[in-house]
């Protein structure tokens, strides 16, 4: 379905950039990774999918960077098809307490770098009638959690900013959407599942059920693999018309 297509990931080096860069992979899409700590095995993962992939290891925080990061793209496989806004961070803590840089470095790279990215994919991809750009943003795009402020305000400003995108490119064969996952347990949640299971002297499955039915009434994780899938059917002529959505896959967390 997506041969010939080349697919940037950010961020995609483990969690949910991988599950969605596999699953673009599979259906024949070049892929670009990006994202710290080791490269090579997930490149050898999307190369066994019979496809052409590369790596860019750009800090997300900087615009020098991705700008680097986005022309090495266009030098190695054309252009960037179907972008996917994905990079991101978390700390936790009370406003109060929350530390400036740590703001600083949440909003620079789960908001800002979607913005970068998207400012520098969208020519090329208007100038051939044909683009996607996904946004990971999270269910903390559509509601708020204690002690996540910097995250929260951050992925408010992905559902935003996919809404703008959508609008300015609407007459267009380049569409823009966002996916408001709930719980995943990526590295990034795992840490989470570590911190409660410690404080509340929990073994790590029961500190797993006890952060689900605060939250999702499904009491199961989301999978990278669920969330690659809706990439790819945003990415089919099925989402021709889907446009500035903010699709969340979180076990009823928002129906509640």
């Amino acid at each position: 379905m997506l041969q010939g297509k080349t697919a940037l990931v950010t961020g995609s080096t483990s969690g949910i950039g991988l599950g969605i860069a596999k699953a673009l992979a599979k259906q024949g899409a070049q892929i670009v990774l990006n994202g710290f700590g080791d490269a090579e095995g997930p490149k050898a993962e999307i190369a066994a999918l019979g496809v052409k992939v590369a790596y860019h290891g750009a800090d997300m925080s900087k615009a020098s960077e991705i700008e680097a990061m986005m022309k090495f793209a266009a030098d190695t496989f054309g252009r960037v098809d179907i972008l996917v806004n994905n990079a991101g961070i978390q700390h936790v803590a009370k406003i109060e307490d929350f530390p400036v840089e740590r703001w600083d470095a949440i909003i620079a790279i789960n908001l800002t770098s979607a913005f970068h990215a998207t400012r520098l994919a969208l020519p090329a991809m208007k100038a051939s009638n044909w683009g996607r750009i996904i946004n990971v943003a999270s269910i903390h795009g559509l509601v708020g959690s204690a002690e996540k402020s910097a995250y929260v305000a951050a992925k408010h400003g992905v559902v935003g900013l996919t809404k703008v995108t959508a609008l300015e490119n609407a007459t267009t064969g380049v569409t823009c959407n966002a996916i408001c996952p709930g719980w995943v347990l990526t590295p990034l949640v795992q840490k989470q599942v570590d911190a409660k299971a410690a404080a509340m002297g929990l073994s790590n499955e029961e500190a797993k059920k006890v952060l689900l039915q605060e939250k999702e009434p499904s009491m199961q994780f989301t999978t990278p693999e669920e969330l690659g899938e809706l990439a790819v059917f945003f990415c089919s002529a099925a989402g021709n018309n889907v446009r500035g959505v903010a699709w969340n896959m979180d076990g009823g967390w928002t129906a509640q």
